[in-house]
């Protein structure tokens, strides 16, 4: 097709109009969405970037929980919200290329969102109550085998990462258990303190005073090393399970049609907030690690585990409600 003097001069005010949009980007408060309740590691990491964002561009950053539909529903705002950069998502990877897999219908794709970066990594941990009779991952699969079908473990959702990992657990320990699926780790976690349930899988964060308060107990972390806020704690590969290592990480997206100068300049600034060596170890003190990633490093990060989680959730025959 011609280009035509028209078309240019419309193409170029559009580019400097853009430019121009970046520059005074942000003039008003942001919104970002957080697809899970308060108390649990994606809302974590959502207030530890939004508390530091707020500081670097200089306008209020407001924390928006709308947990539910495995992120469905946080993830259909933003989805929906106009590209001006003022609507973003914290989103949990279980839910970014998990989810996906098992909805019947999708409300969304992976191509409505564009990679922005990456906030916090995390393994998940093996924590039950302290009144289970197991104090190592060894001694929970002995009492799951004697106790068929007796243990309940809690998760954020079906087909989260802790329901895949409880799956996984039980198809390489040969046990089974009972999953009890919940709205956001928050949840989860009430029940599994009220003993509802025995155990559960998750990020180390929303799970540490507890640890410490001495009301649960961490028999295992999936990650390929021990844990600094949990040293004594064996990594599963140490407990005998080397093939038991699923992590998690949160990650900040924007709507896919957002001016790529906005999408650039947030990612700069986010960098800048994570930079911070308080911001570093708040992550590691609360069982995470400040992991910045690129736009492109995310994007890539988002497409190998895409297609990872689509062998593991065939093999575990795991399927939507």
């Amino acid at each position: 097709m011609q280009l035509t003097r028209k078309h240019f001069i419309a193409l170029t005010a559009a580019l400097v109009a853009g430019s121009a949009f970046a520059q005074g980007y942000p003039s008003k408060p942001i919104t970002l969405v957080v697809p899970a309740a308060a108390g649990g590691t994606t809302d974590l990491a959502g207030r530890m970037l939004a508390q530091g964002l707020s500081t670097v561009v200089g306008q209020q950053v407001v924390v928006d929980n709308k947990s539910g539909g495995n992120g469905a529903i946080a993830a259909g705002i933003v989805k929906r919200a106009p590209a001006d950069g003022y609507t973003l998502l914290m989103q949990y990877s279980g839910y970014h290329v998990i989810s996906p897999h098992l909805m019947k219908q999708r409300q969304w794709e992976l191509a409505d969102f564009q990679p922005i970066a990456n906030i916090l990594s995390a393994p998940q941990i093996i924590v039950v109550r302290d009144d289970v009779p197991a104090k190592t991952l060894a001694e929970l699969v002995a009492y799951a085998k004697a106790n068929p079908g007796k243990l309940n473990y809690a998760s954020s959702g079906n087909g989260s990462l802790q329901h895949v990992t409880g799956a996984m657990l039980e198809q390489q320990a040969g046990i089974k258990m009972v999953h009890v699926p919940y709205k956001g780790t928050g949840p989860a976690l009430q029940d599994l303190l009220a003993g509802q349930v025995q155990l559960t899988f998750g990020t180390a964060p929303p799970f540490m005073q507890h640890i410490q308060g001495g009301k649960l107990r961490v028999l295992a972390v999936t990650g390929a090393e021990r844990l600094q806020s949990l040293p004594d704690v064996p990594t599963t590969a140490q407990a005998g399970y080397p093939k038991l290592t699923p992590t998690s990480w949160f990650a900040l997206f924007a709507p896919a049609a957002m001016p790529k100068d906005i999408a650039t300049k947030l990612a700069a600034d986010v960098q800048k907030v994570m930079a911070d060596p308080a911001f570093k170890q708040k992550a590691l003190e609360q069982g995470a690690t400040a992991d910045y990633q690129t736009p492109a490093q995310l994007g890539d990060k988002v497409k190998a585990d895409y297609a990872e989680w689509a062998n593991v959730i065939k093999a575990s025959q795991i399927e939507a409600d």
